[in-house]
């Protein structure tokens, strides 16, 4: 073969390569679209039935000169890249991703910011149990600095015979007490119907691992404008964990932050394993505040200090702890709920470590 007709079949297949390029850049535009209308229907993305179909199909109707086995593997290859392009491309479209907004997101609570760059402590009984219970917590609380309180009025527990929280009187309790303290007020809502009244009495409505994928809470939730703040499921991905905060913000709702309070693991040591390479990992993948509960996903006081500093050399943007006047007599979780003396030593701990 003379160099002269080289060149020319040379510049033939320079033609179809391109036209190839064209062609595939088509394909993945329709392949899109298609991820689109299947994200509006709820269909699953990936469908291996008509995979199948298709590569059948063209090796049915190859001429050669490939191998049947050689066109299914390089088809094989188009099918995969166009899924992979229609998951890269909703990722990148989802309102609580970092591709979406560049510039963290911030939460107003009158003067206080969560995800500004100061680190932050929420802490409060599990439960609310009484006036002289909340008084004499928020009493600490208010001498140590904090500013935001938690206490539990609505409990879904395990077992159906454990307390289950005092409901509204819990969040009424709860408002009234921090009001006279000057502090912020976090509780959880369980029930859609509860959430505008939760407003009037919570300065941040918590959603809980529980509830995480409760998609009517998390609607219910996008269509108020209180901060949320959002924990993860007890096994659920961070896929899923972001997907359940784009439910609350795709309704209107942008005052989401995030909390990692561990996930169940085989490991017995600890209540929850407490997943640290969460916190770096979300804040790389949102733009949304990201907090850690060390007392539910430690479950042991004697490592709550070690795992808060952990959590805030990740990057959270704040800790949650549970704290109690008697934990011996808490009707909730009182085994991992630390007394006054021993929150103080924990945040002098944390303090002393300059991450806070």
């Amino acid at each position: 073969m003379s160099q002269e007709k080289l060149e020319q079949l040379r510049e033939q297949l320079d033609v179809l390569n391109l036209q190839l390029l064209e062609m595939l850049s088509e394909r993945g535009r329709i392949a899109q679209e298609i991820g689109y209308e299947k994200e509006k229907q709820g269909v699953p993305k990936y469908d291996p039935v008509r995979e199948k179909k298709m590569l059948d199909k063209l090796a049915d109707l190859n001429q050669g000169p490939f191998e049947h086995e050689t066109v299914r593997h390089l088809f094989k290859q188009i099918f995969q890249a166009s899924l992979q392009l229609q998951q890269t491309d909703h990722k990148k479209h989802l309102l609580v991703s970092r591709k979406k907004q560049q510039e963290d997101t911030v939460i107003t609570l009158g003067d206080i910011t969560v995800g500004s760059g100061k680190p932050m402590i929420i802490a409060g009984p599990c439960s609310v149990e009484s006036y002289d219970q909340m008084r004499k917590t928020a009493a600490v609380l208010k001498e140590a600095g904090i500013t935001v309180m938690r206490g539990g009025a609505f409990k879904p527990r395990t077992s159906p015979y454990d307390f289950q929280g005092l409901g509204i009187e819990g969040l009424k309790m709860l408002k009234e007490v921090a009001a006279e303290f000057g502090l912020k007020t976090i509780s959880e809502i369980v029930d859609p119907s509860h959430i505008e009244l939760a407003c009037d009495y919570l300065d941040v409505i918590q959603i809980g691992a529980r509830n995480m994928q409760n998609f009517e809470l998390l609607k219910a939730a996008g269509d108020v404008r209180t901060p949320i703040l959002l924990k993860r499921g007890l096994a659920a991905t961070l896929d899923e964990f972001l997907h359940s905060a784009e439910y609350i913000v795709s309704r209107g709702n942008t005052q989401v932050m995030l909390i990692e309070r561990g996930i169940r693991t085989y490991e017995k040591a600890t209540r929850n394993t407490l997943d640290i390479s969460a916190v770096p990992i979300l804040k790389l993948e949102s733009h949304l505040p990201v907090l850690v509960d060390v007392t539910h996903s430690t479950g042991r006081k004697d490592i709550l200090a070690p795992c808060a500093k952990a959590a805030l050399a990740a990057g959270a943007d704040g800790v949650m702890v549970e704290v109690h006047p008697d934990p011996a007599t808490a009707l909730s979780d009182a085994a991992q709920q630390l007394n006054f003396e021993e929150f103080k030593l924990f945040l002098a701990d944390v303090k002393q470590s300059g991450l806070l």
